[in-house]
């Protein structure tokens, strides 16, 4: 029998942390009150605001797509529409839920260094800011959606981080034509990590208005953070909440793996961790197995191209991961819990195996 491999299949297979799981535990052992009204979410909003060094309005939901659809459903009216890369998550992988919760918005694709493996481009997967002009110069007049936010990806579906100064410019462009900020944050640890860098410093300082915060790649059970810097646009969100299903009655199970993951920084460390065993992934498989690594490694992604045969091969031994761009370019995730003996282990058969 095949014994499967999950390991780098995404770093959604990984388990709850320790420093999650036991603070999780401690809010199972009493009664508390229900609907956020407990200690545990007060203490993660209170810690959110000392880690961004600022005043922010800050919200539990139960996904990552309900973040960024309800983020976006606050800041966009229906009439207006959402920018964003051509590979962002919100459009490719979301179901057409920033649509439906917008009730009507559009989104409008754009490129930039959007991953052609054959030339690897050091902005993979960011907004091309020539781009974004030019489609912001075309919906000039009432018969097409009116621009209402920019959307970019920290780090981006591809495994690249903005930098301070690539994010203040979408920032500054956005703020030229009266749009909103938004950042899908469902690795803005490891982004934090990879720039090493205060989180104030590239989110509300250079001009986001609102982060989605993920918890769940970095070590939670389950829930992510909506944050509001511009707590003008956050009024009655709670509202929004509730009605799209996302006001957790036991909160304090959701707001209790962010106590262990926020205090003490683990998740700055779980997410430097993960980044060093990517960085090591792509190393070995490079010097190894010989394989080619296609993007830049920068968060815990490692793009590697593989003769198909040979990733059918792989996959036979019981290891899962994906396919993510034709014709042979697969994903490896590495997260928290990836140990240098899975690393060698599957070096080991690709080894084999080729």
């Amino acid at each position: 029998m095949t014994v499967e491999h999950h390991e780098f299949a995404s770093d959604n297979t990984a388990p709850i942390c320790p420093e999650a799981w036991a603070t999780l535990q401690e809010a199972n052992t009493d009664y508390a009150a229900a609907y956020g009204e407990d200690r545990w979410t007060a203490r993660v909003c209170d810690r959110i605001r000392e880690i961004f060094e600022t005043d922010c309005d800050v919200y539990f939901v139960f996904t990552g797509t309900a973040a960024n659809a309800l983020a976006l459903a606050q800041v966009c009216e229906s009439f207006r529409s959402i920018i964003c890369h051509q590979n962002a998550h919100i459009q490719t992988d979301e179901c057409g839920a920033p649509e439906f919760f917008t009730g009507g918005s559009k989104l409008l694709l754009v490129g930039g260094g959007n991953g052609s493996p054959r030339r690897v481009r050091p902005i993979a997967n960011k907004i091309d800011i020539g781009q974004t002009k030019v489609l912001l110069m075309r919906q000039n007049e009432v018969h097409s959606h009116k621009p209402g936010v920019i959307s970019i990806a920290q780090a981006t579906e591809f495994g690249t981080v903005y930098t301070r100064d690539e994010i203040a410019a979408v920032a500054d462009l956005a703020r030229s034509y009266e749009l909103s900020v938004h950042m899908d944050g469902a690795r803005f640890a490891n982004a934090v990590a990879s720039l090493n860098c205060a989180p104030r410093t590239i989110t509300w300082e250079v001009g986001v208005d609102v982060l989605c915060f993920g918890g769940t790649k970095n070590g939670t059970a389950a829930g992510e953070l909506v944050i509001f810097f511009n707590k003008e646009v956050s009024r009655e969100f709670d509202y929004r909440l509730k009605q799209a299903g996302q006001l957790g009655s036991k909160m304090r199970f959701l707001a209790a793996s962010w106590v262990g993951l926020l205090m003490r920084d683990v998740w700055l460390r779980n997410a430097q961790h993960a980044n060093r065993a990517a960085r090591q992934l792509a190393k070995r498989l490079q010097s190894v197995s010989k394989a080619e690594v296609v993007f830049p490694v920068e968060a815990n992604a490692v793009f590697v191209r593989l003769d198909d045969q040979v990733a059918r091969d792989i996959q036979a031994r019981g290891w899962r991961f994906y396919k993510f761009i034709e014709p042979d370019v697969y994903r490896l995730m590495c997260s928290w819990s990836t140990t240098e003996e899975q690393i060698s282990n599957l070096i080991a058969d690709i080894v084999a195996i080729k």
